[in-house]
């Protein structure tokens, strides 16, 4: 952290003695700041049994109140810290025991504004450039809240909100020229939506019965490159395939899996007598961004028998914005896709995304009749197929709010301005790191991520670990890290839609300072 005998760096909250630890935690005890009349506000009558208010008006108040706070938050985020450190006070008291009596919605309130709300991952800020995280937004805020006043249970049944979720559906697959017929479910991420991939191809490739008598004696290979995330493994051991089946295909120097490398390795496996059963491409790998050639992937899934799934968790999404489409040609040809609305799409957590070409073969991975879940021709139990013929939920969320909200207020023209806006900055970024001889950038920029570090004489993957801990705990910024090459790199992930031009520069700027006081030791 800086010497405070040293120049602060040019940031409001930023003082040459603060750090998170030291700052003054807020006191975890709650309080009653007399704004509200807690007596009215309680809530459920235990005599009656229900949970509702006794005071209609009066929660009316506080939950107004609470909605006006989280926008405050949202609207002033510039002038906060991007994260702070959580101190032990507030962490004592959310290890507190269950309470046996109830403290009222006025309490509880307090405590979420106090003791959560300052402590939060952070990247709803500008200057969030860690992970991939998108910044949501206010229209898929307000679709949370009304989603959850609802309590709809998508798991099947015939309700307007499963006829959102099949709208949301169609609207992508018309996004990325899937055919009108593609099915698909929302779901928490694009890791359990890669796992219905996998599991999908499994079926496709073993028959149904492989439901019934299990993988044992199958000799199934599956390919992806050497840089896809690390779900698709995951995937691969909980479909009890195992990860031993999936070949790690090197990349060429743009971070692409490489094609010659793939085809040599399918050709082990079928003189081996192992069966080629799945290819997952990538959109957007997770250091770099690099987007497999999925033009060339596509054929070579059709002539070789495989399933062809794409992994666009962020990168799919670059289909909103007219000049990063053409980098996802062939993702048309995949047989499933899977993608996250809450990374580039801006959605609120959580909210994933997977496609299948041919909604018969899901159901075939997936449909578990049972007599209490019987589908009739009329009634509330009509609507088939139903969403849990398709996944592994049956009681499910109403997620596809949030997103049909985000996608209806803002349209597509406007997301995909915003998408690539945050290329734009990426370029910036990088210009901007090429220009300085005291940083080194480790990798092309794709899309939106920019690997970089600065210049250490010695111990610099030490240095380059510690210095992004100091941009995190003074607020700053909060990029990640990865490695490249075999060197630590600071991974600079512009995904939200707050972020400017003035925010890449103070990044930079605070990179510099930074390094240049740990360089001097």
């Amino acid at each position: 952290m800086p010497d405070q005998h040293e120049t602060a760096l040019p940031l409001p909250w930023l003082r040459p003695e603060t750090s998170a630890d030291s700052a003054p935690a807020p006191d975890p005890i709650p309080h009653d700041s007399g704004a509200l009349d807690r007596s009215a506000l309680d809530l459920g009558d235990p005599d009656r049994g229900d949970l509702d208010p006794t005071d209609w008006p009066a929660f009316r108040a506080t939950a107004h109140q609470a909605l006006d706070g989280i926008l405050d938050h949202l609207a002033t985020l510039r002038d906060q810290p991007v994260w702070q450190k959580t101190p032990e006070p507030v962490r004592a008291a959310l290890r507190t025991g269950l309470p046996d009596e109830g403290e009222g919605i006025g309490a509880v309130l307090d405590q979420f504004q106090r003791l959560i709300q300052p402590y939060a991952t952070g990247n709803t800020h500008p200057r969030f450039m860690g992970w991939v995280h998108g910044g949501g937004n206010v229209a898929g805020l307000l679709g949370e809240m009304l989603a959850a006043g609802l309590n709809a249970n998508l798991g099947g049944r015939d309700h307007a909100p499963i006829l959102v979720e099949r709208q949301v559906i169609g609207w992508m697959a018309a996004l990325f020229g899937l055919p009108a017929e593609t099915g698909g479910l929302l779901v928490t991420g694009t890791s359990i939506a890669n796992l219905i991939g996998v599991l999908i191809a499994r079926a496709a490739a073993a028959g149904p019965e492989v439901r019934r008598a299990g993988v044992e004696g199958l000799r199934l290979a599956a390919y992806t490159s050497a840089a896809a995330h690390g779900c698709i493994p995951r995937a691969m051991d909980m479909a009890g395939l195992g990860t031993d089946a999936l070949r790690l295909i090197p990349t060429d120097k743009l971070g692409r899996i490489d094609l010659a490398a793939l085809e040599d390795a399918i050709a082990q496996d079928r003189a081996a007598g192992i069966r080629p059963f799945l290819l997952v491409g990538t959109a957007g790998t997770v250091d770099i961004g690099a987007i497999d050639d999925l033009a060339a992937l596509a054929p070579l899934a059709r002539r070789e028998g495989m399933w062809f799934h794409v992994d666009g968790a962020f990168g799919a999404l670059a289909a909103f914005a007219p000049k990063l489409r053409p980098l996802l040609a062939g993702i048309e040809a995949a047989d499933s896709l899977a993608f996250d609305f809450h990374k580039w799409g801006q959605v609120p957590y959580d909210a994933g995304c997977i496609l299948v070409r041919d909604p018969a073969l899901a159901e075939q991975a997936f449909a578990a009749p049972a007599a209490y879940l019987r589908h009739e021709a009329r009634g509330l139990a009509g609507g088939a197929p139903w969403p849990c013929d398709f996944g592994p939920d049956l009681s499910r969320g109403f997620r596809a709010l949030k997103v049909w909200f985000t996608l209806k207020t803002y349209g597509a023209a406007h997301l995909g301005s915003a998408i690539a806006r945050t290329c734009t900055l990426a370029q910036d970024l990088a210009a901007r790191v090429d220009a300085e001889p005291e940083l080194e950038r480790l990798a092309p920029v794709a899309l939106n991520i920019v690997c970089f570090r600065y210049r250490f004489p010695a111990d610099s993957d030490r240095h380059t670990a510690e210095l992004v801990a100091d941009l995190q705990e003074a607020g700053i910024a909060a990029p990640s890290t990865t490695t490249i090459d075999g060197k630590l790199a600071i991974r600079a992930a512009i995904v939200n839609h707050r972020t400017r031009a003035e925010d890449i520069a103070i990044l930079v700027d605070a990179v510099l300072a930074l390094g240049r006081r740990r360089a001097r030791g």
